[in-house]
């Protein structure tokens, strides 16, 4: 009785894993084709939204990677917190009513960010994105 327990139970949860993950992928497609759409809308693309589409398409590449090793890749988390803050960035320095201290703080915060990159870089190698198997 266990062992069909167990069955039914991993069933559910594999179930919720792809439910999830297809939706996910879903919103993140639809998402990107309405951006770029608004892009063509203006007539031209700034560099915040050509951002955006990055943002995305990591967004897409860490569902991937999940769907096809059920390992979530933290990496691809952080760089999308760096392009985000980037995102910020050029918010900040376009805008006239900021202080220097405003850029300073979001700068360091990608630094941070790029420094946990590194360190989760060389504690763990074989999370590189080629040695992901396919």
């Amino acid at each position: 009785m266990k062992n069909a327990a167990d069955a039914v139970g991993a069933l559910l949860v594999d179930g919720f894993h792809y439910f999830f993950l297809f939706a996910i992928g879903a919103t993140t497609v639809w998402s990107a084709v309405a951006a770029f759409g608004n892009m063509i809308g203006k007539g031209q693309a700034e560099l915040s939204d050509i951002l955006l589409l990055f943002i995305y398409l990591e967004i897409g590449a860490m569902v991937g990677i999940y769907f096809r090793t059920t390992r979530l890749p933290v990496r691809y988390l952080i760089y999308i917190a760096i392009t985000a803050l980037g995102r910020v960035l050029i918010e900040i320095g376009g805008a006239e009513h900021r202080t220097g201290s405003d850029l300073l703080v979001v700068a360091g915060a990608i630094l941070v960010l790029s420094l946990a990159t590194l360190v989760l870089r060389f504690a763990s190698p074989q999370e590189e994105a080629g040695d992901i198997p396919r």
